[in-house]
């Protein structure tokens, strides 16, 4: 049974954020090429691993146990997670930066939301919540319209940020949000409003100031748009079917961004 109380637990990936969990509560961690562990027989399976790697784990992971794996992946897995047959099993947004291996993580808590930007929502979400408070850091349990206004947001913010970075020389998160602010500002609309209109909800005014805010928390982490499959080609997939219908790009910077990068071709 899923609780608001932390339960021991099995982690795939050794990764930063693997190591980190499993420092904050009782916890078998599972690394790549090792089998499903035995034990423990129940409790959530937190998924720390790159996006590339979770076809594999899902199929790992027995049947029986796959309505406990927890997903913290940056992107939108919705297409992943039906396909899989997992579209309700817990999801986390995380908000929270380890530096490197060994160091204290940096929680999501900016001067706009003193509360913390970690959110999770689903079966494990207050199990996972209490192993976070263990340590002193933040996780909101978030339910519905809620979970996708905070996807949206985490979405729109990984997107702009390593976009706009990566079209000025891989700069800096902190440059991006001062020396091109601009810019960023205009990535950020024009993400937010496509995103709104495909996912039927609407943000809570005050986006721009939100991301730039988290921005400046992790000013020091480099730029650079990867994962596009998950993170940027998802917006890119909205513009490529307005285009289809005959309709305007409703992302017409973003497109000529990732043009200018190559990461897509005209």
């Amino acid at each position: 049974m899923s609780s608001g109380v932390d339960v021991p637990s099995i982690i795939v990936g050794g990764g930063r954020i693997g190591t980190t969990l499993a420092e904050l509560g009782p916890s078998t961690i599972v690394k790549r090429g090792d089998p499903f562990p035995a034990e423990p027989t129940s409790g959530p399976i937190y998924v720390c691993t790159r996006n590339d790697a979770l076809a594999g784990i899902v199929a790992m992971t027995p049947p029986d146990r796959r309505a406990d794996l927890v997903f913290m992946q940056n992107g939108m897995l919705g297409k992943f997670l039906e396909a899989q047959g997992l579209a309700a099993n817990t999801q986390v947004l995380l908000y929270l930066a380890v530096s490197k291996m060994g160091e204290k993580p940096i929680d999501g808590i900016t001067d706009l939301n003193p509360e913390g930007l970690t959110a999770a929502t689903g079966k494990w979400s207050r199990a996972f919540a209490d192993r976070l408070k263990k340590g002193g850091l933040t996780c909101r349990a978030l339910d519905g319209e809620a979970y996708t206004k905070a996807m949206l947001e985490k979405h729109v913010w990984i997107c702009s940020f390593m976009l706009v970075g990566a079209l000025n020389g891989g700069v800096t998160v902190g440059e991006v949000g001062t020396a091109h602010a601009a810019q960023l500002a205009d990535v950020v609309a024009e993400l937010s409003a496509a995103g709104e209109q495909a996912l039927g909800v609407k943000l809570e005014l005050g986006v721009y100031g939100r991301l730039e805010a988290y921005g400046r928390s992790v000013s020091h982490f480099p730029t650079a748009v990867k994962e596009f499959e998950w993170r940027n080609g998802w917006f890119h997939e909205l513009s490529k079917a307005a285009l289809a219908a005959g309709a305007p790009d409703p992302m017409p910077l973003h497109t000529a961004g990732l043009l200018k990068l190559g990461v897509v071709k005209a």
